[in-house]
Formats: C-alpha cells, sequence, structure tokens
C-alpha cells in the first residue's frame, strides 16, 4: 500500500491513513519524499525505542546529518550540523550552553510578556481587512516575535524573518528548495553580522549569551553558533505556528469544544497537551541510521538501514491513547510524544506551551464569535514532506 504523505487526504485525516500503516507493522518499509527508501515506526513504543536508544541508532553517517544529499551546498551542511543532529557528547555540551534560557521558570517569567504580545496581534487581526487570514496575520507572527525577543535581534529586523518565514513555508519542489537555499545564504551572513556586532559591542539576548560563552572558554565554535541561531530561530517558530494555526481551526469547526475552553481559561493547558497530539505538527522525525544489524517490533533492521520515527502515528496508537481519532480536550492521561523522547527532547517544549496557550486565550478574548471565511473542506495544507501545516486560515470577526 502507498501513502501519499504529502496528499490533503492524508494531510485532512492523517488518523485514517495511519491506521492502514499500522495494520501493517509497527515497522514497516516505505518512501518518503527526499529521504527515499526509509524504515517508518507506526507505533507509541517503536517510536520511542528509535527516539531513546542513541547506541543503535544514530543521527550521523560518515560524520554527517542523516537528512543531507551530495549536491547540497557546504553551507547548508553547516547549517545542518546543530544539537538536532549530532549524537552524544556533542549534544549535551551544545544543549547545556542554551538550556537555562528555557527552563520552565525562565519561561513563565515572559508569559505576561508573551500575552501582551498576542493580545496586540489579536487587536490587529483585521487591520487590512476582512477575511484576514490568520496563519500570515497571527499564528506565524507570535511566535517569531517572542524567538527573535529572547535571541536578541532588533525589532526593526524582524519583517525580514516573516518573510523568511514565508519563503521557507512554500517549500515545494525544485523552485521551492532553490528559494530555500537562497534564504538559508541571507540568514548565515546575517546571524554572522550579529555576531559580529555581539563580539564588538556586546548586548542581551541568546546571541550576546553564546558570544560570552565563546569568549570564557570556547565550548562552541563559530560554525556551531550560527547553526545554533539558526535551528533556534526556525524550530523555535515554525512548529509553534502550526500549532496555533490548527488548534484555532479545530476550535473553530467544533463550537461545543471551544465554548467549554470559553468557559475556563484555566483548562488551556489541558486542552493545548490535546491539541499537541491530535494535530501532530511534527509527523516525523529526521531519519537515522542503524548502527548495527537489529530486531525491531519484529523485523529485521540491517546496519546502515535508515529509520525514522513517525510521531503522528505513536500520538494515533491505541495502545498509548484510548480513542486516539477523537480531540478530547479533557484527555488524561495524554502519552503524546509530539516534542520527542529521549536526548533529543524538545528544548523549546515549554515555550511552545505557554505560547499556544496565550495566543488562543488572547484571540478567543478579542474576538469570541471568529469564524471561517470559507467552508472546512476548503482548507488545505502545504504539500510539506513530515510537517502538517495550514496553508491560509481566512478567518471574518462573526456575529
Amino acid at each position: 500500500m502507498r501513502v501519499d504523505f504529502t496528499s490533503q487526504e492524508f494531510f485532512r485525516n492523517p488518523a485514517a491513513s495511519i491506521e492502514r500503516l499500522r495494520a501493517r507493522g509497527p515497522v514497516i518499509e516505505t518512501r518518503f519524499p527526499i529521504v527515499g527508501k526509509v524504515w517508518l515506526t507506526t507505533t507509541h513504543d517503536a517510536a520511542a525505542r528509535v527516539l531513546k536508544d542513541s547506541t543503535m541508532f544514530t543521527l550521523r553517517k560518515d560524520g554527517s546529518p542523516a537528512g543531507l544529499r551530495w549536491w547540497m551546498p557546504s553551507f547548508v551542511r553547516a547549517l545542518a550540523n546543530n544539537m538536532l543532529t549530532v549524537d552524544e557528547p556533542d549534544h549535551t555540551r551544545l544543549r547545556e550552553i542554551v538550556d537555562e534560557a528555557f527552563r520552565r521558570r525562565a519561561v513563565l517569567d515572559m508569559q505576561p510578556h508573551i500575552r501582551a504580545i498576542a493580545d496586540q496581534l489579536a487587536e490587529e487581526l483585521f487591520a487590512d481587512g476582512s477575511p484576514a487570514d490568520l496563519v500570515k496575520r497571527y499564528a506565524r507572527i507570535l511566535p517569531l516575535a517572542v524567538i527573535c525577543e529572547l535571541l536578541g535581534l532588533p525589532p526593526s529586523d524582524r519583517p525580514k524573518f516573516i518573510a523568511w518565514a514565508n519563503t521557507v513555508a512554500r517549500l515545494t519542489g525544485a523552485a521551492g528548495v532553490l528559494r530555500m537555499i537562497r534564504g538559508l545564504w541571507w540568514i548565515k551572513r546575517y546571524f554572522e553580522e550579529r555576531l559580529r556586532l555581539a563580539r564588538e559591542h556586546g548586548g542581551e539576548g541568546l546571541i550576546a549569551d553564546l558570544v560570552r560563552v565563546e569568549m570564557e572558554g570556547g565550548r562552541i565554535s563559530a560554525d556551531e553558533m550560527v547553526s545554533m541561531l539558526f535551528l533556534l530561530l526556525g524550530a523555535g517558530s515554525e512548529t509553534t505556528t502550526h500549532l496555533i494555526s490548527g488548534s484555532v481551526y479545530e476550535l473553530i469547526r467544533n463550537p461545543a469544544l471551544r465554548n467549554w475552553l470559553e468557559e475556563d481559561w484555566s483548562r488551556a493547558g489541558l486542552a493545548i497537551e490535546e491539541f499537541l497530539r491530535f494535530l501532530s505538527a511534527v509527523q516525523v522525525t529526521k531519519p537515522r541510521f542503524v548502527r548495527e544489524d537489529t530486531e525491531l517490533g519484529g523485523v529485521r533492521l540491517k546496519k546502515g538501514d535508515k529509520i525514522m520515527a513517525m510521531l503522528a502515528a505513536a500520538n494515533m496508537d491505541p495502545q498509548a491513547n484510548e480513542h486516539p481519532e477523537r480531540l478530547d480536550l479533557e484527555r488524561r492521561p495524554n502519552r503524546h510524544i509530539s516534542f520527542g523522547t529521549g536526548i533529543h527532547f524538545c528544548l523549546g517544549h515549554q515555550l511552545a506551551r505557554i505560547e499556544g496557550i496565550c495566543a488562543l486565550q488572547a484571540l478567543f478574548t478579542r474576538w469570541p464569535r471568529l469564524r471561517l471565511a470559507v467552508a472546512p473542506d476548503q482548507i488545505r495544507w502545504r504539500k510539506r514532506p513530515g510537517l502538517r501545516s495550514i496553508e491560509k486560515l481566512p478567518v471574518v470577526e462573526g456575529r
């Protein structure tokens, strides 16, 4: 059975396709766009083992990240060489440098400011007219604004990153790849300049923090600093954009769930956990290589085989979550692994959760009768393999 991982059918109802995949077994062989021939996990347990067992499943092959292609420019390889694509001990060395900024207490201290940004964006949602594209005017801008502040980037540069994020979002086909490469070159040069300025003049934010670490003992190289900033900017904004837009879409489509949430906003934390599971914005992890012949889920894997953990399938596994095809905002327990597991568990998980909560509360407090400007079946998802992202979400004020 072939599954088109970029089709509207798959993105509109992933649970149905995932159920058919799982029927073939906990680990199946398939072809995935760009990656090619690869093993794919379809259960919670199989995904967790791949993500936790870095002695058997490595992100590197001959020193390079698993997903790279021979034709990619060297600067793309340099950007891809970050803590998300390295094994121990480099992973811990790099993660410890930025870990403090993302700890729970630090992020909780940011919550009032994040809410203030969300309130302002909600207020300006229809400033350019109605209907408004909620992805472009709200869901993309909020996490980008927050991560830019964390990094210490000037607010005047924010439109550049919004334009860059829009370019990355259109990554489909050969032309999209070329646009992405041009964008990566620009962002690499930009970060190199910001680091140079921080070395000369100091400053606030993570860029200045990285420079201080570099000056104090050199636990991080110049290339690693640029790739770290690139990772934080991308991972710190892209997936949260899709969490916000997907959550709004589901609440507008399900008035009963929306009413339940608006009755008591203290429930928002519980709701966000379910949106993280149900939406599974990041559908699959980066490919890993099998270090030695082994068995997983009754399947023999050979040394050198590629394997990906399918997070969406893990989250839809009935062995982990009862009736996983249902969107249940009161779900307890919720055994999702949308932030991964093991040493690569998402650094920004607390930040994403708080941004999601603030985004929903600010939006529906300001626009309590917000509704779609089109029929739900007209909403389309971007043809990005491995990422479930709504293309546009036109909304109106409602009456």
